[in-house]
């Protein structure tokens, strides 16, 4: 039975206890929440240990990979889309829409990219949010241009990059990722990319809720954000296992070295080779810049080196997977090649003037 069915409305006779009641569930569901994604990584590990098992090796470290993003994935889906419908069942969309139109599209997308910078996720953990936004109405050269910041623009590669490279080096990257995210941002907004969204993600429950000026009580709010959370995991989350396993895979076989081979200092193609190297791993910016400071080590130039690293930060196979059940083939294509091409641009740019 429903919050809604149980308690027909938050005012009149009771209304106040009730009120309590669903805000003490929603506490003690947000502290189990946070609780199990803080020690998700910690209990794979210990469950390693105790089998004693090595995690050094190939076919566990790929298995704790798989178990330990599986269950970050499925816990950022969850609590992330059910947030967002809330936030959405608790707000006048057409106020927010009316707003970012009134500060034009610039602004929009200028906000896109801090909200990337300040919600560090990685190219799979950004895409909760992304089908969130969507389903809001918010207009979609925004929502991928938080797609591509978020991941792009992590604090913790840039802080990596500074120590490792200079700050300077650490400065250039986040700017190049920014210029890069409203760029590509500015391309999408030129043309009409909706119909190559799938039509899953605009019938959701939050938005017949609101229909006709409905205001919705707290209870008709929790339980439109918990089916509309539902309905969103049974479509997805045959594609979250899909992409992290492909993940894993990568993760547990692919030698590190093995982009240092064929993206040298001797290659004249290897801005090329190394931004398509970088694009089928899964890596986040903490695990992606050690293997960059190999390259630079061994005589890569810095554009080719900013090229893998975004390329790798960026996109990634799972996140097209993933991706897929949200967006047709079109637009997959074009999001995909679009980011791809801007990467290059800004490796060669860089390649070039320091020479």
């Amino acid at each position: 039975m429903s919050i809604a069915s149980r308690h027909v409305s938050d005012a009149g006779p009771g209304g106040p206890s009730e009120r309590t009641r669903t805000l003490g569930v929603l506490l003690l569901a947000a502290l189990v929440w946070a609780a199990l994604y803080a020690l998700n990584e910690y209990i794979w590990d210990a469950i390693v240990g105790w089998l004693g098992l090595d995690l050094q090796t190939r076919a566990v470290g790929a298995v704790h990979f798989f178990l330990y993003d599986t269950v970050k994935i499925f816990l950022l889906l969850t609590g992330l889309m059910f947030v967002v419908g809330m936030l959405r069942a608790s707000l006048d969309l057409d106020k927010a829409r009316d707003y970012l139109q009134g500060r034009g599209l610039f602004v929009g997308l200028v906000l896109a990219v801090v909200l990337g910078v300040v919600t560090p996720f990685c190219s799979c953990s950004s895409i909760p949010l992304f089908i969130g936004f969507v389903a809001a109405g918010i207009p979609l050269s925004i929502t991928l241009t938080f797609l591509i910041a978020s991941p792009l623009i992590s604090e913790i590669a840039a802080i990596m990059i500074g120590d490792q490279f200079g700050w300077h080096i650490a400065a250039v990257y986040v700017a190049a990722g920014s210029v890069l995210s409203l760029v590509i941002g500015w391309i999408f907004s030129r043309f009409d990319l909706t119909r190559w969204v799938e039509p899953m993600v605009f019938a959701t429950k939050v938005g017949a809720l609101r229909a006709d000026g409905h205001v919705p009580t707290l209870a008709e709010r929790v339980d439109a954000a918990l089916e509309e959370t539902k309905d969103i995991f049974r479509s997805v989350w045959l594609w979250v296992l899909l992409g992290v396993g492909i993940g894993a895979v990568i993760h547990g076989w692919v030698p590190a070295d093995f982009f240092v081979r064929f993206a040298g200092p001797d290659n004249p193609f290897a801005v090329v080779v190394a931004t398509l190297a970088g694009v089928p791993l899964y890596v986040n910016g903490a695990g992606v810049v050690p293997i960059a400071e190999a390259l630079w080590a061994k005589g890569m130039s810095l554009g080719t080196v900013m090229a893998f690293t975004m390329s790798t930060i960026a996109l990634s196979i799972p996140q097209a997977v993933m991706l897929r059940r949200v967006l047709k083939p079109p637009l997959l294509a074009i999001f995909f090649g679009t980011v791809t091409v801007g990467i290059m641009i800004i490796g060669f740019l860089f390649n070039l003037v320091g020479r």
